[in-house]
């Protein structure tokens, strides 16, 4: 095989690969647009509509490092291909849910499998690509897509929505996973590491459940209030976090390096993997309920609202790396900070009344500063790290993506359903609930409408105040730890491909 069928070969593999990576991105937004037909067709609780959005996320973000550890020792082709099986078959199982109990199972089902494909299909790219400038390229191009992934979920949804029923936005993963199941055998290589030690299966499980005790403590408050059982699970949850949390400095082969935390740089590169696409995921599914619910706007022009902001973040994520090539790292991560806030406040002007345009302009600004960092934070947190431990720098930047995607929902969700019972009507937990509520005054569901718009806002502007702190906060470690001539020098490195190639002979 000559140069030029190798190098043909290698551009197919990585179309191939982008089609679970953009899958598995879309799937943590592609319901928030759907979430009043869902609402309709499956009538699910306020904690169990939570649930509906951020179980897939939760499983993402939970199981990410251990099945990069995994992908790295039984191999990463191998794991790919059981994956997009598995998220075939939950995607399946969740379209045609007849239960928000089923909806939410095989939503896990997905998120499980996602857990196996991010991971394994990034690694790939090594052997895909072994000219580091080749692999630059490329390893930008899967950034760019996890990013679009994101962001066009509400937009493809809207599409199908206006012609499908509910379930329509998750049969769309099918014919990409049956695709990608006949190509990958043939164009994709195994890729395996040695030499690694066992997986911890206690680290796995206590690291999820303790997650999951924590959530579900947080949603039960948020949705019915403070209660024995709450407090208990909540503190359960804790504590299992705390003996995870132990049990990594005391064994050999731990799931997360809490050491690389030492590190200032690299923990605030985490947090910013972490922030944004909390904020970004909060705000996405509050804003299409305030399009929908509040000021009536119909499925297929929420749909087409989100397509300047979607647009943005796009172009964004894809023109970033050069722009830190000019300005360096340090720069792009805090402007991606302020323009999010910036972004942020601009939803406070959004009432009961009107405010699709500040919804556009707000989607628009913070646009800017989430393409960054989905594009940026795993290069920042890599670079800070020695080499030798890029690959878990890589896999712990994966993982504060999903829990920021999980828990945005999570815990700003939850602070909005907390002031909308407090503010509300109280006549039912949440804006859906209450709107379908037979015989209800028109003074009542003005007062319901704007109990939800007092949350959007009270969400908007703390998720703001933490993006402006951070910001500040990196301005102070980041110019301190490297000059802006030094940086600069330092951004142009390919130091991506040198990354990338230790992640694909295995995380840590």
């Amino acid at each position: 095989m000559n140069r030029t069928d190798i190098e043909l070969r290698s551009w197919l593999g990585l179309l191939v690969v982008l089609g679970p990576v953009l899958l598995v991105a879309m799937d943590g937004s592609v319901l928030f647009l759907a979430m009043p037909a869902v609402t309709d067709a499956l009538a699910p609780s306020a904690d169990e509509a939570l649930w509906i959005l951020d179980s897939y996320g939760f499983a993402v973000g939970a199981l990410l490092i251990a099945f990069g550890t995994i992908g790295d020792r039984y191999g990463r082709k191998r794991l790919l291909m059981i994956g997009a099986a598995m998220f075939g078959i939950g995607s399946v199982g969740a379209a045609f849910a007849t239960s928000p109990e089923l909806l939410i199972a095989f939503r896990v089902l997905m998120g499980v499998a996602g857990a196996t494909l991010l991971p394994s299909a990034l690694a790939v790219l090594g052997t895909l690509f072994t000219d580091p400038r080749r692999r630059a390229q490329a390893i930008g191009i899967f950034a760019a897509t996890f990013a679009a992934g994101f962001a066009i979920g509400p937009i493809v949804a809207g599409q199908l929505l206006t012609r499908f029923w509910w379930g329509s936005v998750l049969l769309i993963n099918v014919p990409v996973v049956l695709v990608f199941s006949v190509l990958a055998p043939i164009l994709l290589g195994e890729v395996r590491a040695t030499g690694l030690g066992r997986v911890d299966v206690a680290s796995v499980i206590t690291s999820a459940s303790g997650l999951l005790a924590a959530m579900y403590a947080v949603k039960h408050v948020a949705a019915q209030g403070i209660s024995t059982s709450s407090v208990t699970v909540g503190l359960t949850g804790v504590a299992l976090l705390g003996w995870f949390g132990r049990r990594q400095g005391r064994i050999d082969n731990p799931l997360i390096d809490f050491t690389l935390f030492r590190n200032r740089v690299f923990t605030i590169a985490i947090i910013t993997g972490f922030l944004p696409l909390a904020a970004w995921s909060a705000t996405a599914y509050l804003a299409a309920t305030y399009l929908q619910s509040v000021l009536g706007v119909s499925i297929a022009d929420a749909a087409l609202l989100a397509v300047p902001g979607a647009l943005v973040l796009t172009v964004a994520a894809v023109v970033t790396p050069a722009v830190v090539a000019r300005i360096g790292r340090s720069a792009a991560l805090i402007t991606a900070h302020f323009t999010i806030a910036i972004g942020l406040l601009l939803l406070l002007p959004t009432s009961t009344g009107g405010g699709a345009g500040w919804y556009i302009a707000a989607t628009a600004v913070a646009g800017i500063g989430y393409g960054i960092s989905f594009s940026v934070v795993a290069d920042i947190a890599v670079a800070a790290v020695p080499a030798e431990r890029a690959g878990a720098a890589a896999a712990l930047a994966e993982t504060g993506n999903e829990l920021g995607n999980a828990l945005g929902i999570a815990l700003f969700g939850s602070l909005a359903a907390v002031l909308f019972r407090v503010h509300g009507p109280d006549l039912a937990p949440t804006l859906g609930e209450t709107l379908h509520l037979p015989g209800l005054a028109p003074a009542v569901l003005d007062d319901a409408r704007s109990a939800f718009v007092s949350g959007v806002h009270v969400v908007a502007a703390t998720a703001a105040i933490l993006h402006g702190v951070l910001g500040s906060v990196a301005i102070r470690v980041l110019r301190a730890r490297r000059s802006p001539s030094a940086e600069v020098s330092h951004a142009r490195r390919d130091h991506l491909g040198d990354v990338h190639q230790v992640v694909a002979r295995g995380h840590g």
